[in-house]
């Protein structure tokens, strides 16, 4: 039988989702979990990689075991007993065989935090950032950006993808008492692409740059054109969605 795990977890404590030689991941601690309680060894396909340091409010992993129905209603509960780290288990759902966290995305959202003064309750959930910014112009760069269907120019070099089109449905810029939150959502990501639109915004909301620039940075499809890369701690993954059909219960 195959399930979605549906988790979240404070990136901080992790050098990203994936698995990967002398680096403790958020797979590796699942996993490690997982096999634990099961007692078998688990292996979870994630729906993407986030970096060092970036956060998800809602993360999807498939993977296969054969559960009795009660062995499954509990192991949420047991999964979050046990795991000592930043990681909070929301959900088990059962899916068909052939169901793939990846590849049946339909959609995910990012949002990135950015706020001007410190704040020492809430190390490492934002970018601290105190210049000034005109917001009118960063959401019309974002707006822009829904028009483009190549974003090489935003991906980390030597990406090993066979293409770079993505359809971005939606951007938003959005104010808050103490804080400016931007929120993206695509059919598919590239590796550091978030971070790097992010940070090509801000330079057109400081001046930087304009909107005719943004223009020819796409076309460039050169990644040194394109703005900076900001910090890992302000990205959360906030949302995948899914078709219903994968899902075997609903609810």
């Amino acid at each position: 039988m195959r399930y979605f795990l549906e988790f979240s977890y404070n990136g901080g404590a992790f050098h990203g989702w994936q698995i990967q030689p002398n680096a403790y991941s958020v797979q590796e601690a699942l996993e490690e979990a997982l096999s634990t309680l099961l007692r078998e060894p688990i292996a979870l396909v994630g729906a993407g990689r986030t970096d060092t340091g970036v956060h998800a409010r809602m993360m999807m992993a498939h993977f296969d075991a054969d559960l009795e129905t009660e062995r499954a209603a509990n192991l949420v509960y047991q999964l979050n007993r046990y795991l000592k780290v930043p990681i909070l288990v929301h959900q088990l759902h059962q899916v068909r065989a052939d169901a793939h966290a990846r590849f049946d995305a339909r959609s995910r959202t990012y949002q990135y935090h950015i706020c001007p003064q410190k704040d020492p309750f809430k190390p490492g959930l934002f970018y601290h950032l105190s210049a000034p910014l005109d917001l009118e112009k960063m959401r019309a760069g974002a707006q822009l950006l829904e028009t483009f269907e190549d974003f090489e120019c935003f991906a980390k070099a030597h990406s090993d993808v066979t293409h770079f089109r993505c359809n971005i449905y939606k951007t938003l810029w959005e104010e808050h008492s103490n804080e400016l939150v931007f929120t993206i959502q695509a059919n598919r990501f590239l590796r550091n692409m978030v971070r790097a639109i992010v940070g090509t915004l801000l330079e057109l909301g400081m001046g930087k740059i304009e909107l005719e620039d943004l223009k020819t940075i796409v076309a460039s499809k050169d990644r040194s054109k394109a703005g900076y890369s900001v910090p890992g701690e302000g990205l959360f993954l906030t949302h995948i969605e899914y078709p219903e059909s994968v899902y075997l219960h609903h609810g």
